[in-house]
């Protein structure tokens, strides 16, 4: 995925644009950049890999380059970024955070008006650059960026740092947030809430879906109102998201406790703890453990001076190996323990199919796993959610194919929790991951704890519910 941070401020923004990129760090470790605009110098950028390293490490001896009252930065899962451009618009540096289904399709029809695009060393076109030069087809920013809007299909949300201070546009169908805040003598926008609080920033305004505003260091100004229908992305609460961000003014860690509370008070399975598989289980184990009545204990630590996310290595040996040495057992809370683990989904199943067999190994009694979300069946057309190149690396897709053959028809019937399908699923889930039990969070459940109406929430993953919006995109 991804996410970007930018202010505008009466002061020298380097320090509060490099500590408020860096609290995107959560999603997305391929590459950083940042992009500052001094009216004495101009544009200053400069992009860094991630992969081995961190966003600090990478620009920490770079601050002093950053000249000027506004900045724009990003981290990112995909491309290289900020893009720098000059066109009859003016100059200006871009951020996205995005996904683009239709890119060589786009690409070829701007070739086609003798536009050019620069490309990869791999021969792949950088997303970003695609949508700038959308933006440089309109008369004005603006309709640049509802050209944006009109054409691609997927998602795309941006930061733009002009002359004249910072234009952020939010996806047309809000699947990524975007954030505004405000301190004396600033203003700030983000992807996530959690950059503002250790910045002084207090929010002050979530920009709605297709809204695109301006931001000075002490205005803002909308320059397109917002759409009225959202599908903003649910993973945010379940995943990706920050404990301490919110979405829609909706707290990520609130609406973990309370999925988990739900659950720890309809489950009546007997256990003797309740444990989260750190970081983004832990939220729902310490509601589970208070909707269960059982103690939440702490059976699983994660070392975090060195290990990255594990799903960013390409290989999956080499993310199976950092999943397995960052994520360290106690054996002394597990030895005869009934214990109960709380996670927020299951893609893949390999991780947790061998995290079940070290807690066995290690003396448990029995392993049960509670997830904070439905089963995912569809993959993502809207944001990067991860590597996978197939629904199949998908452990629900197996199996529904292992039991309905290479063209299941059928496929919304494993979505419907508690139906016959759905139950022979989970059920199957559980006996290859040697588990003991294995439950979902129920749809309504979700939605619930976000407290948006369902009809502005994705649920696409879980349901498939939005292929109404794939669509209309098309058409």
């Amino acid at each position: 995925m991804g996410g970007f941070f930018g202010t505008v401020s009466q002061q020298p923004c380097a320090a509060d644009l490099f500590y408020g990129t860096d609290y995107q760090s959560h999603l997305g470790t391929r590459r950083g950049g940042m992009a500052t605009y001094s009216s004495e110098n101009g544009f200053f950028r400069s992009i860094h890999n991630l992969e081995s390293t961190y966003f600090r490490t990478r620009f920490e001896s770079e601050i002093e380059k950053f000249q000027g009252n506004s900045g724009i930065g990003v981290i990112s899962d995909t491309d290289a970024q900020p893009m720098l451009m000059n066109s009859h618009l003016g100059r200006f540096a871009l951020v996205t955070v995005a996904k683009i289904n239709n890119m060589e399709e786009l690409a070829q029809q701007l070739l086609s008006e003798n536009m050019h695009l620069s490309e990869f060393s791999s021969g792949r076109i950088n997303p970003t650059e695609l949508v700038a030069l959308l933006i440089i087809k309109g008369k004005d920013f603006v309709s640049g960026i509802e050209n944006v809007y009109h054409n691609i299909k997927g998602s795309c949300s941006m930061l733009l740092l002009t002359e004249d201070g910072i234009i952020a546009a939010r996806d047309s169908w809000g699947r990524t947030p975007i954030v505004v805040g405000r301190k004396q003598g600033a203003m700030a926008v983000t992807s996530e809430s959690t950059a503002f609080p250790n910045l002084e920033y207090e929010t002050c305004h979530f920009v709605g879906p297709g809204e695109i505003i301006r931001i000075t260091s002490d205005s803002m100004e909308q320059l397109r109102k917002p759409n009225k229908r959202m599908q903003v992305c649910s993973f945010l609460w379940v995943y990706y998201g920050f404990p301490t961000s919110n979405y829609e003014g909706k707290n990520v860690e609130v609406v973990r406790n309370e999925c988990g509370r739900v659950m720890g008070r309809e489950d009546k399975t007997e256990v003797d703890c309740a444990c989260g598989i750190p970081d983004s289980g832990i939220g729902m184990a310490v509601g589970y453990a208070e909707g269960h009545g059982v103690p939440y204990m702490r059976a699983i630590s994660k070392y975090t001076p060195t290990w990255p996310r594990s799903f960013m290595p390409f290989n999956q040996d080499m993310r199976r190996l950092v999943a397995k040495m960052k994520l360290i057992a106690n054996k002394d809370i597990l030895l005869d323990k009934r214990v109960l683990f709380c996670d927020d989904s299951i893609v893949r199943g390999t991780q947790l199919r061998d995290n079940t067999k070290a807690l066995h190994d290690l003396g448990a009694k029995e392993v049960h796993m509670r997830i904070a979300c439905p089963p995912l069946v569809y993959g993502c057309p809207f944001i990067n959610f991860s590597a996978s190149k197939s629904e199949l690396e998908l452990v629900t897709r197996r199996i529904i194919q292992d039991f309905e053959g290479e063209n299941p028809q059928n496929i919304s019937a494993y979505t419907v929790t508690d139906s016959p399908e759905y139950t022979r699923m989970v059920d199957e889930i559980a006996r290859r991951l040697n588990l003991d039990s294995l439950k979902f969070s129920k749809l309504e459940t979700l939605v619930s704890a976000i407290g948006l109406p369902k009809c502005q929430i994705c649920t696409h993953c879980f349901d498939g519910s939005s292929f109404f919006t794939l669509e209309e995109e098309n058409n």
